[in-house]
């Protein structure tokens, strides 16, 4: 017998897709460093700096004595480059979070193709719903949001962003840009493709438009009650993927009560800043030197998506848990509908066996016709003597 060949282990083909979502991490965190280490050097660093600094600082005049706050920043086009660096940072961390925490967690519960695709997702987003969740809240403490709601519209526009929201910002824009090109490093099938890329887009259209809107504070006031819900639903989750229910169960029992508490905190913030405060101070045209965007036009428009879009998730909310007590009320209805066809099935029997006992009583017993087997009870095999001949 010839002995058997060793199979070939061909690694893909450089530039392929195999190779490029097999390596995408070390791809990106080479051109990462391009950028860190520009900063090292003179004549670099004034490119690199734009990359990985937090850009539009604004300067104080050499006049005014000096400034002893903290930076202060608006924002521009030169942001752009700002999010495209930190989104190479968010695809690194992603790749870390999946191969050192999420993969090794994976291969120990046996997870099946469906169960591993969510699995993924919801520990991912469930590390940033936390990091930005206490960030979120940490900015809002200092900045005593929480003390004085009515720092919310108070001194609008809030154009001039200390360093710390700013970059708050820049990194949730870089967060959900990155969502996109991890659909194909991650190999995401086609039917879970569009929901993904339908929560990511909504994530990024508000928070785009809040941050060139100047809606930064209360911005941030909703993000972090919504990341609260959203860390509490990834968790239950992933009790439930562990096979933890009695854990699960609790974690989506207090999910269905803060989704609709936050839902509403949410409206009552949003109507609160943009029917009741901000109308105070608001004027008749948009002032794009100032960034003052507070006309009734604006404002409107601003209130009705943000209501809109509690409404729609609180929809789709109603509608999944009608779903499930659909689903849970079809499940315990074939049993059901089984146990009355067996019951009609046995009335229907115990009739044609009456029937038949009435008909045989009727007919009376056959003298002529002999057994040709033995008893059921028990007797002795015997046969009838046929007629016309005597037993001797």
């Amino acid at each position: 017998m010839p002995p058997r060949r060793p199979k070939s282990s061909k690694n893909p083909a450089i530039f392929s897709h195999e190779f490029v979502q097999q390596n995408h991490a070390d791809i990106v965190s080479c051109v990462a460093m391009v950028f860190v280490v520009g900063l090292m050097f003179q004549t670099t660093s004034p490119i690199a700096s734009l990359f990985v600094a937090m850009q539009h600082n604004v300067t104080q005049n050499e006049t005014e004595p000096a400034y002893e706050g903290p930076s202060l920043y608006t924002y521009g086009s030169k942001d752009v480059f700002g999010i495209f660096f930190y989104f190479l940072i968010c695809v690194v961390v992603h790749a870390v979070i999946q191969e050192y925490g999420l993969d090794k967690l994976n291969r120990r519960m046996h997870l099946s193709k469906v169960k591993h695709s969510k699995f993924n997702e919801s520990g991912q987003l469930l590390a940033f719903y936390a990091m930005s969740a206490i960030w979120g809240a940490n900015i809002i403490i200092q900045e005593n949001f929480l003390t004085s709601i009515s720092n919310l519209w108070e001194g609008y526009p809030h154009a001039q962003l200390p360093f710390i929201i700013k970059f708050y910002f820049i990194l949730q824009l870089a967060y959900w840009v990155h969502s996109y090109p991890e659909l194909y490093f991650q190999k995401v099938k086609k039917d879970e493709m569009s929901g993904r890329v339908q929560y990511a887009s909504l994530y990024l259209f508000f928070i785009a438009m809040a941050y060139m809107l100047n809606f930064s504070r209360v911005a941030l006031c909703i993000l972090v009650l919504h990341y609260i819900v959203e860390f509490v639903f990834h968790l239950s989750r992933l009790l439930y993927f562990a096979e933890k229910s009695d854990l699960s169960n609790t974690g989506f029992m207090v999910w269905n009560l803060l989704f609709v508490l936050v839902r509403l905190a949410i409206i009552t913030l949003a109507v609160l800043t943009f029917w009741y405060g901000l109308e105070k101070t608001g004027q008749s045209s948009i002032d794009m030197a100032a960034g003052n965007f507070n006309t009734p036009l604006v404002r409107i428009n601003c209130l009705a998506a943000v209501c809109l879009l509690q409404a729609w998730m609180m929809w789709h909310f109603i509608t999944f848990h009608l779903r499930r007590l659909r689903e849970r009320s079809a499940s315990a209805a074939p049993p059901a509908s089984k146990r009355s066809n067996n019951s009609q099935q046995k009335s229907k029997n115990a009739k044609k066996n009456k029937k038949e006992d009435e008909s045989a009583s009727d007919s009376g017993p056959d003298t002529d016709a002999a057994p040709s087997g033995p008893t059921e009870n028990g007797t002795v095999r015997h046969r009838t003597t046929p007629r016309g001949i005597r037993k001797n």
